[in-house]
């Protein structure tokens, strides 16, 4: 009993220290571009664009009202990491467990992502973005994969910010994907077991020529990685927004940012 008592205590104290650090991220709403140190921003931010569903509901309107809406939330992190030059920005648009949403829904949001590729195209070309994609993407439809096709083919020479839009994608599948060429890799005598080792196992992964991200910002409020760059995100830094997708702005991207640069990282060691 006195066992149990403990643990109760136990997950009380953590519950109150993750409400107070989701609380502690929301009340730094006057932080502005000005409180970052350039010289300190993360190569490589990735974002989990959540809260669509909910933002919509609680205005009393269907799911696919807050993904319409989310596109200005969109541009607005885009143009910030532009204006940043911020080298890399991965997006995590659709999961592989997304699949088992409503059909209608689905074909909605694809419906969606299709519109925004082909209108968005002359944007990416004039701002010199480079677009490029992760996940199984033969699960796309077919309009789809024309239009993402066509928009990393476009953009392909691109030197500036580098987006990666994880669609149909889990860490899951990434790894899974990966063991499997590797395992074809060693039946083909092309590996050595005892040459596996971290490094040659990252060249497996989709992210293979992609800095790992040193910033991961998620919205909604959920306090996990949900599937979602499993073996990349390691070393990450966490920042938890409760704000919704719909509602965010450069302002909360600036706030992330600077709760970054607060942290000590230390990748496992002992500063000297």
């Amino acid at each position: 009993m006195k066992l149990l008592t403990k643990i109760i205590l136990l997950a009380s104290i953590l519950g109150l220290v993750l409400r107070w650090y989701v609380r502690s991220i929301a009340a730094t709403s006057t932080i502005s571009k000005v409180a970052i140190e350039l010289d300190k921003l993360p190569k490589h931010i990735a974002v989990m664009m959540d809260g669509n569903g909910r933002w919509a509901k609680k205005k009393g309107r269907p799911r696919i009202f807050g993904h319409q809406h989310a596109l200005q939330s969109l541009r607005e992190i885009i143009e910030g990491c532009v204006e940043l030059g911020i080298p890399y920005l991965t997006l995590y648009a659709f999961s592989t467990e997304n699949w088992t949403r409503p059909k209608a829904e689905v074909t909605k949001i694809m419906e969606l992502f299709t519109h925004t590729l082909q209108s968005t195209l002359e944007s990416l070309l004039e701002h010199d973005i480079k677009l490029t994609a992760i996940g199984d993407l033969q699960r796309l439809p077919q309009a789809c994969q024309i239009a993402l096709s066509q928009a990393i083919e476009a953009t392909k020479h691109h030197k500036g910010l580098q987006i990666i839009v994880a669609l149909s994608y889990s860490g899951r599948w990434d790894l899974t994907q990966a063991a499997k060429a590797l395992a074809q890799d060693v039946v083909n005598n092309n590996v050595q077991i005892a040459d596996i080792n971290p490094a040659l196992f990252e060249n497996y992964l989709s992210t293979k020529q992609i800095p790992d991200p040193d910033l991961l910002i998620r919205t909604g409020g959920d306090m996990r990685i949900s599937n979602f760059l499993l073996w990349q995100l390691a070393y990450t830094e966490l920042v938890i927004i409760p704000t919704y997708w719909p509602e965010f702005t450069k302002k909360h991207l600036y706030e992330a940012l600077v709760a970054y640069q607060q942290r000590e990282r230390r990748f496992g060691t002992i500063p000297i």
